[in-house]
């Protein structure tokens, strides 16, 4: 059985359940993180160094953290011919890449955002800091949206693991309450493409919290 371990609002865990949903993989999640607590543990920090999650826990003592690398094993051990993780060296170079690029140059500005506008009350708000992550943010969209716009998905005309990457932090994007959104057509098409399927509309695209 394949366990995971982390809060279903945390960005990092909602790509790993999108993905088990998608392969239709058995597994359960426990709650860890956050108001729950629970990842200062030497058993949390010896699956997850950082105590950050999610963290993975299989059969056999095999845990794994990073929720791009928990992506690939995934794919890897449970899927191996699935289209959602080309087996040919360029294509998956490719979804690699654009992982990669999600967790360089995405996260840290899109958090900056994320937390300051909903996990932070109105009146402890750094303003400042936020006008840059938005600043910073729309620039790596921007990036998307160009990519998008010759074709339907991030690493080509599948969707793959890299527009799993992202698609927590893209419906955040767009349902965040802010001024100054610039208009990314080909981003908003994806955006609709991915609310088509059943396992990001329910794990991904849910209130912001």
């Amino acid at each position: 059985m394949i366990r995971l371990w982390g809060r279903a609002t945390s960005s990092n865990v909602m790509k790993v359940i999108w993905l088990l949903e998608e392969l239709g993989l058995p597994h359960e999640r426990r709650d860890v993180g956050g108001p729950f607590g629970g990842t200062a543990t030497p058993e949390y920090r010896a699956m997850q160094p950082l105590g950050l999650v999610p963290a993975l826990e299989e059969e056999g003592g095999f845990t794994l953290f990073e929720s791009n690398a928990i992506l690939r094993y995934l794919c890897n051990a449970h899927a191996p011919a699935t289209p959602l993780y080309p087996s040919e060296p360029r294509p998956r170079a490719q979804v690699e890449a654009w992982m990669d690029f999600q967790q360089t140059a995405l996260t840290r500005p899109a958090s900056v955002v994320f937390q300051g506008l909903v996990r932070t009350p109105p009146a402890q708000r750094n303003q400042a800091a936020i006008a840059t992550g938005i600043k910073d943010t729309a620039a790596v969209w921007a990036i998307l949206d160009a990519r998008l716009a010759r074709h339907p998905y991030v690493a080509g005309e599948a969707l793959t693991l890299a527009d799993l990457s992202f698609g927590p932090h893209l419906h955040r994007w767009f349902r965040m309450d802010f001024e100054g959104r610039p208009a990314a057509p080909n981003l908003q098409a994806w955006y609709d493409r991915l609310l088509t399927r059943p396992a990001y509309k329910e794990n991904c695209a849910g209130q912001l919290v």
